[in-house]
């Protein structure tokens, strides 16, 4: 089935202890669709300036997104993110952020991308994610994500945006700040009561939990040795999580639990690499091996 991810496209610079990547592809849609793509064909929505590079589109030739919905506005210039990664790389530290295009009007989904069925508003703000969504026909499931930013600046907006989603995508820190709930069981529960019917609680090097009604699932990370570069993780975790459900169009519960292990999966790859360097060299194979991998590492009795 049609899957659809609206977010940002940018150019990131990115220090960890492992070095340093100038002027690289990032964005949330980037990683998400990257990472969807391993599984299923993606729709990509999103608006960059006219510094964009022509070498960073090509990075999507020959792979099932289709850029149909990439939309390069004239007179504006591409969101820009300068970070740094120190010690456990648990958490980057934001050096420099330039909105530019980003700060403007939101892009516009084309009408042959509108009756996608599976849609991930990728992390933005919360009235723009409605608005996305007020584009759409009919869509079967529509997945979420959201930031600290918005808990703390946009609260309402945000309350009204996870009442329209059928799914919703956080850290520990952002459940916590959202719920004040320091028990992340009781803290999905309570995201569950603002509407939205499953959550999944990204835990970094520990993990993840999905929240679907009064049933559980926790998971671990997949057992990475090395970890270069952790921007895009969360986002490609989503693109696994959703390409898994969209290629098979189910939303029950054991195929929320297949969807949460393929996102794991597919998060283990961008972590080897600066910037798409881990994603870029994924294939279906590689991911299925490694989900044969964590099954054999989760399996007891």
């Amino acid at each position: 089935m049609s899957l659809l991810v609206t977010g940002s496209i940018g150019i990131d610079t990115v220090e960890t202890p492992h070095g340093r990547a100038a002027d690289v592809p990032g964005g949330s849609a980037v990683y998400f669709s990257f990472a969807a793509s391993l599984l299923t064909p993606v729709r990509l929505v999103g608006v960059v300036g006219e510094d964009f590079p022509d070498s960073f589109r090509r990075v999507f030739d020959g792979r099932p997104i289709d850029l149909a919905g990439l939309e390069t506005r004239r007179g504006s210039r591409t969101f820009r993110w300068h970070g740094r990664y120190e010690g456990d790389m648990n958490a980057a530290q934001s050096l420099r952020t330039d909105l530019n295009v980003l700060g403007e009007r939101g892009p516009t989904i084309p009408p042959a991308f509108r009756d996608s069925r599976y849609v991930f508003l990728a992390n933005t703000h919360p009235a723009l994610q409605r608005d996305l969504l007020a584009q759409l026909t009919s869509p079967k499931l529509v997945v979420c994500d959201t930031m600290n930013l918005w808990i703390e600046t946009a609260l309402d907006e945000l309350k009204q945006t996870l009442a329209a989603v059928g799914g919703v995508v956080l850290n520990d820190g952002e459940a916590r700040l959202l719920t004040g709930c320091n028990n992340l069981i009781d803290a999905g529960r309570a995201v569950l009561e603002l509407g939205p019917r499953f959550v999944i609680i990204k835990k970094g090097e520990h993990g993840s939990l999905l929240v679907d009604g009064p049933d559980l699932f926790v998971l671990p990370a997949y057992p990475t040795r090395e970890v270069r570069d952790p921007t895009g993780a969360g986002d490609s975790f989503a693109g696994g999580f959703m390409g898994w459900l969209a290629a098979h169009d189910r939303t029950d519960g054991a195929a929320l639990r297949s969807a949460v292990a393929r996102g794991t999966v597919t998060a283990s790859f961008t972590i080897e690499g600066f910037s798409l360097e881990g994603l870029a060299t994924a294939t279906p194979a590689g991911v299925e091996a490694r989900l044969e991998h964590l099954r054999r590492c989760t399996r007891f009795e």
